[in-house]
Protein backbone atom coordinates (compact mmCIF):
# COMPACT_ATOMS: atom_id res chain seq x y z
CA UNK A 1 0.00 0.00 0.00
CA UNK A 2 2.74 2.69 0.87
CA UNK A 3 4.64 3.58 -1.76
CA UNK A 4 8.38 2.40 -1.96
CA UNK A 5 11.26 3.74 -1.13
CA UNK A 6 12.74 4.49 -4.65
CA UNK A 7 9.69 6.43 -5.77
CA UNK A 8 9.95 8.34 -2.80
CA UNK A 9 13.43 9.74 -3.00
CA UNK A 10 12.50 10.24 -7.04
CA UNK A 11 9.52 12.60 -5.38
CA UNK A 12 12.06 14.08 -3.10
CA UNK A 13 14.68 14.54 -6.02
CA UNK A 14 12.03 16.60 -8.66
CA UNK A 15 10.64 18.68 -5.39
CA UNK A 16 13.66 19.45 -3.61
CA UNK A 17 14.44 23.00 -3.66
CA UNK A 18 18.18 22.63 -2.67
CA UNK A 19 20.72 19.14 -2.69
CA UNK A 20 19.76 17.10 0.09
CA UNK A 21 16.41 18.41 0.74
CA UNK A 22 13.75 16.28 2.27
CA UNK A 23 11.60 18.29 4.54
CA UNK A 24 10.62 21.43 2.73
CA UNK A 25 6.68 22.08 2.42
CA UNK A 26 6.76 21.09 -1.33
CA UNK A 27 8.72 18.29 -0.90
CA UNK A 28 6.48 16.74 2.20
CA UNK A 29 3.22 17.36 -0.16
CA UNK A 30 4.43 15.58 -3.03
CA UNK A 31 4.85 12.82 -0.77
CA UNK A 32 1.83 12.84 0.76
CA UNK A 33 -0.15 13.20 -2.42
CA UNK A 34 1.71 10.03 -3.93
CA UNK A 35 1.12 8.06 -0.88
CA UNK A 36 -2.65 9.41 -1.02
CA UNK A 37 -2.97 8.38 -4.74
CA UNK A 38 -2.01 4.92 -3.54
CA UNK A 39 -4.10 4.59 -0.72
CA UNK A 40 -7.25 5.89 -2.63
CA UNK A 41 -6.41 2.98 -5.14
CA UNK A 42 -6.56 0.35 -2.58
CA UNK A 43 -9.74 1.80 -1.24
CA UNK A 44 -11.01 1.43 -4.47
CA UNK A 45 -11.25 -2.26 -4.51
CA UNK A 46 -11.39 -2.41 -0.95
CA UNK A 47 -13.92 -0.59 0.44
CA UNK A 48 -14.68 -2.13 4.05
CA UNK A 49 -10.84 -1.47 4.71
CA UNK A 50 -11.71 1.42 7.48
CA UNK A 51 -8.32 1.27 9.46
CA UNK A 52 -6.69 2.16 5.83
CA UNK A 53 -9.53 5.03 5.14
CA UNK A 54 -8.94 6.09 8.61
CA UNK A 55 -5.28 6.55 7.46
CA UNK A 56 -6.13 7.96 4.17
CA UNK A 57 -7.92 10.67 6.09
CA UNK A 58 -5.28 11.79 8.43
CA UNK A 59 -2.88 12.39 4.86
CA UNK A 60 -5.43 14.18 3.67
CA UNK A 61 -5.52 16.23 6.61
CA UNK A 62 -1.96 16.65 6.98
CA UNK A 63 -1.49 17.38 3.24
CA UNK A 64 -4.44 20.05 3.50
CA UNK A 65 -2.51 21.78 6.54
CA UNK A 66 0.86 21.89 4.66
CA UNK A 67 -1.00 23.34 1.80
CA UNK A 68 -2.54 26.16 3.82
CA UNK A 69 0.85 26.83 5.56
CA UNK A 70 2.63 27.22 1.99
CA UNK A 71 0.06 29.38 0.55
CA UNK A 72 0.30 31.87 3.75
CA UNK A 73 4.09 32.14 3.61
CA UNK A 74 4.51 31.39 -0.11
CA UNK A 75 1.21 31.97 -2.71
CA UNK A 76 4.07 31.87 -5.91
CA UNK A 77 5.16 28.24 -4.62
CA UNK A 78 1.88 26.72 -3.82
CA UNK A 79 0.38 28.08 -7.17
CA UNK A 80 3.62 26.30 -8.91
CA UNK A 81 3.22 22.99 -6.55
CA UNK A 82 -0.43 22.91 -7.13
CA UNK A 83 -0.31 22.80 -11.03
CA UNK A 84 2.53 20.55 -10.57
CA UNK A 85 0.55 18.00 -8.50
CA UNK A 86 -2.48 18.34 -10.18
CA UNK A 87 -4.58 19.28 -7.09
CA UNK A 88 -7.27 21.68 -6.83
CA UNK A 89 -8.60 21.39 -10.40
Amino acid sequence: MAITQAKKTEIMKQYARHDGDTGSAEVQIAVLTADINELNDHMKSHKKDYHSQRGLMKKIGHRRNLLAYLRNTDITRYRDLIKALGLRR
